[in-house]
C-alpha cells in the first residue's frame, strides 16, 4: 500500500499525519522524539532528519515526503540549509512528491496584496533562508530530479499553534492580564490556521498541476485586536488590553532569551499592513479559511 512521510512534530505536521491517516493512507510520522498521534495508521519514527542516509532509505517507495520540520527559531540560516537539503535529496532518492511547508518571510517588505507571483526580496536571514529552500527545490523540480510545491502559511492559529500570536498574546488574554506584543495591535496580517495548513499540504500532494508552484495557504487578515478580542469573548475573560513593546522592551528581553531579537526582522510583517492573498489555492482547490471564531474556539 503506498504510503507517505511527514517529517516534523509541530502541530501541522502531526495535523497532516492524521489527515492522511483518516483518509486510510499510512504515514511514517519522522522527527528527534519520535512523536506521534494517536491514529493507527501513523507510526512514529526518531530519527534525525539531517541523517541524509537512514533518512532516504525510510523514504523509499513513499508516495509523498512532506517536510513539515521546524528548527528553533533563531537558528534557522545555520539549521535549516543542511536539514531541507537532506529532506529534498531523500524525496528525489525515493522518487516520491515533495511538498514543502513554507511562510511568508521571503518576500521581504511589501507594498499592496502578498501573492505568489512577487519577487523575493526579503532583507533578514530567515528570509533569504527560506527563499533559498524553495529555489533549490524548485530547480530540482525543473531539472526532472522531483515533484516539488510549497504551501506558504502565515501567522499560525489553532491548536498546538505556535506563533507571535500565541506565544505573547493568548495566555496573558486568557488571565486577563495586560497583553505586550512585539506587533502592532492595529495592522492587519494574515492568518492561517494549522487544520487549513494541513488540508493545503495534503490537497496539493494529489494533485499533479499543483507542483512547479508554490501556493498560499488559506489566510484571514486580521488585527492583533480583531483576534485577541475574540479570544476573550470565547474565553469569557475581560475586553483585552493589549500594548506594543519597545525596541527598548524587546533589547532588554532579548538578554533573557535570543527568540525576542528575531522579531526586527519581520517587523515590516507586524508593523504595517501584510495583507496575504490566497485565492490562488481558492480559485483552484476551494480551500477557504475556516472563520477565526472556529480556529479560535
Amino acid at each position: 500500500m503506498p504510503f507517505h512521510v511527514v517529517i516534523g512534530a509541530g502541530a501541522t505536521a502531526l495535523a497532516t499525519a492524521d489527515l492522511l491517516a483518516a483518509a486510510g493512507e499510512p504515514v511514517r510520522l519522522v522527527s528527534r522524539r519520535g512523536t506521534s498521534t494517536d491514529h493507527d495508521l501513523v507510526e512514529p519514527i526518531a530519527l534525525d532528519a539531517t541523517d541524509a542516509e537512514p533518512l532516504a532509505e525510510l523514504c523509499q517507495g513513499a508516495a509523498t515526503v512532506f517536510n513539515c520540520a521546524v528548527p528553533a527559531y533563531n537558528d534557522w540560516p545555520q539549521t535549516v540549509p543542511p536539514l531541507f537539503r537532506a529532506i529534498l535529496g531523500a524525496a528525489e532518492r525515493g522518487g516520491a512528491r515533495y511538498v514543502m511547508l513554507g511562510n511568508l518571510y521571503a518576500y521581504g517588505p511589501v507594498t499592496g496584496p502578498v501573492t505568489e507571483d512577487l519577487p523575493f526580496l526579503a532583507t533578514g536571514p530567515k528570509g533569504r533562508v527560506r527563499a533559498q529552500m524553495w529555489q533549490e527545490a524548485l530547480a530540482a523540480h525543473e531539472a526532472g530530479c522531483v515533484r516539488a510545491t510549497e504551501v506558504r502559511a502565515g501567522q499560525f492559529l489553532g491548536p498546538g499553534a505556535f506563533s507571535s500570536f500565541t506565544f505573547t498574546v493568548t495566555p496573558n488574554v486568557l488571565a486577563g492580564q495586560l497583553v505586550l506584543t512585539p506587533a502592532a495591535i492595529d495592522t492587519r496580517t494574515g492568518y492561517t490556521s494549522i487544520q487549513d495548513a494541513a488540508r493545503a499540504l495534503v490537497t496539493l500532494a494529489r494533485d499533479d498541476d499543483a507542483f512547479g508552484h508554490a501556493w498560499h495557504a488559506p489566510a484571514i487578515n486580521a488585527t492583533v485586536r480583531e483576534v485577541a478580542t475574540i479570544v476573550a469573548k470565547q474565553a469569557g475573560a475581560p475586553a483585552p488590553r493589549l500594548e506594543t513593546l519597545t525596541e527598548r522592551d524587546i533589547a532588554l528581553l532579548s538578554l533573557t532569551s535570543p527568540i525576542w531579537a528575531e522579531f526586527e526582522e519581520t517587523s515590516h510583517m507586524s508593523h504595517q499592513d501584510f495583507l496575504v492573498d490566497s485565492s490562488r489555492i481558492r480559485e483552484r482547490f476551494g480551500l477557504t479559511p475556516t472563520p477565526l471564531e472556529d480556529v479560535l474556539a
